[in-house]
């Protein structure tokens, strides 16, 4: 039997309980190579005796192992895992038996198939798992596309308080504080957890599906924009400003009386005489 590294590799990912890096195979490998493990080792002194079932091996077994064993590279790339994880992956996708393999931002692991979920939690007597509320993804969403972002720019983007949303991602631990703005007062900012690179199915931020309808630069400009904005004033609501009225009744007695200290005096009229009294005859 020639090495067969997928089979390796699927015996290693069932006996481990935690996720497997490319790194830490490699460094498998070389134990290999080290001598850690050899495949006719004897059993330690005072150790328990082997079961029969263990003990007994044919001989075609032991030329089998033995050729297994003596054909592994001293090298394994990470081009070639991959490829063979790539091959694994698919195999268990296309066998349907409620396997499947993943990788996440921690490596690779078997895992069960979602649709056995229900009977996994019934094994384990674990309650169905809490989702997330529209307002708790949204607050979410901004904080994995602008981390680390404070809460100051959450309600900014939202337009609503973000309070619960945020108690609730540190309670589900998909978001942590990362450190503090250096702003005014240095707000907390925000920032998403490993947990949330496993919430969604990715194995950092950059896979996360990107938008063409804003760029972050204008992102940055709206929000610094947003976070500065003035209060509208009368005019900017199509109202007349408060004591306009008054302003230009107040100009318009100081351009009238001006005008009247420029003008010509008008000429009095000359008064009219009074009707010389005529004597009577006598």
């Amino acid at each position: 039997m020639a090495f067969n590294l997928k089979k390796v590799l699927k015996a290693l990912l069932f006996s481990s309980n935690q996720p497997l890096t490319i790194a830490e195979i490699q460094e498998v490998v070389g134990r290999f190579h080290d001598g850690a493990t050899t495949p006719d080792a004897e059993p330690a002194a005072g150790a328990a005796p082997a079961p029969a079932e263990a003990a007994v091996a044919s001989a075609d077994d032991t030329a089998a192992e033995a050729e297994l064993y003596a054909e592994v590279p001293a090298l394994v790339t990470a081009a070639q895992i991959r490829e063979a994880m790539d091959q694994l992956a698919a195999e268990l996708r296309s066998a349907d038996d409620g396997f499947l393999l993943t990788e996440g931002a921690q490596g690779f692991r078997l895992v069960t198939h979602p649709r056995y979920a229900r009977w996994v939690r019934a094994l384990r007597n674990e309650p169905p798992p809490v989702k997330l509320s529209p307002t708790a993804m949204e607050t979410l969403a901004v904080i994995a596309y602008r981390q680390p972002v404070t809460r100051a720019e959450i309600e900014h983007i939202r337009g609503v308080s973000a309070e619960a949303g945020l108690a609730k991602l540190l309670e589900r631990e998909l978001i942590y504080i990362v450190g503090r703005a250096d702003l005014p007062g240095r707000p907390i900012q925000y920032g998403t957890t490993e947990a949330f690179l496993e919430f969604v199915g990715v194995r950092s931020v950059d896979e996360l599906p990107a938008t063409d309808v804003l760029s972050r630069q204008q992102i940055n400009e709206w929000l610094q924009n947003a976070m500065r904005a003035r209060h509208p004033s009368d005019s900017d609501m199509g109202l007349e400003e408060e004591g306009k009225e008054e302003q230009l009744s107040l100009a318009d007695a100081a351009r009238a009386a001006a005008a009247g200290d420029a003008a010509p005096a008008e000429p009095s009229a000359a008064p009219t005489p009074a009707p010389a009294e005529s004597n009577p005859p006598a």
